[in-house]
């Protein structure tokens, strides 16, 4: 019977430890910078447009193609936002969720869930990847094919001209068993030229 109690005292201790790792990481999370790195990989129907000043950069497939996605009443955007998070402390902070909305100029464009647990080490920066898949027939209804392909565009750095990009961000960590989420939402913003 000794030997039993001493090994669920050695487990407690055990699984005790851990809850104070986990509740130390989340306190070190809020106070870790977040910050929008960049945008990468930018698609119009599939067409990569990254780095295109507007549909007369394209070839006459591309071109084509890009027509019949504007006719059919779908326009797929996709794109991969880096997110950056800088951990200034002297210890790790960690996250098992990250719930997220995406607004580009002020217009709720998709959300999601990552749900990739992720360590910032301590005096450390980490990337969290987020895949973005937009239809901006529905994103931006009542606005012309013209206006769409701007849009996607300008996204991609055409013509200079900035995009207004916000991530709401909410993390979750998990302390024991039960999922803790962040209080409220962390609001990322950045301007891409």
């Amino acid at each position: 019977m000794k030997r039993i109690l001493a090994i669920l005292f050695v487990l407690l201790a055990f699984v005790s430890c851990d809850v104070v790792k986990q509740v130390q990481q989340v306190t070190n999370l809020s106070k870790c910078e977040f910050k929008l790195k960049d945008i990468q990989d930018v698609r119009l129907a599939g067409i990569l447009v990254q780095n295109k000043n507007g549909s007369s950069d394209l070839n006459f497939s591309d071109g084509a193609r890009l027509a019949v996605a504007l006719t059919s009443g779908t326009l797929p955007l996709t794109f991969n936002l880096n997110v950056e998070i800088h951990n200034p402390n002297a210890k790790i902070a960690g996250l098992n969720k990250l719930e997220w909305i995406l607004l580009i100029d002020d217009i709720e464009m998709v959300s999601g869930v990552n749900e990739e647990p992720v360590s910032i080490p301590p005096m450390g920066t980490t990337i969290i990847p987020l895949s973005m898949n937009i239809d901006l027939h529905k994103a931006l209804s009542g606005k012309s094919g013209e206006s769409l392909l701007n849009f996607g565009f300008n996204l991609a750095g055409a013509n200079g001209k900035p995009t207004r990009i916000k991530l709401k961000a909410k993390p979750s960590i998990l302390i024991g068993n039960f999922p803790v989420s962040y209080p409220g939402y962390i609001t990322v913003t950045s301007e891409i030229k």
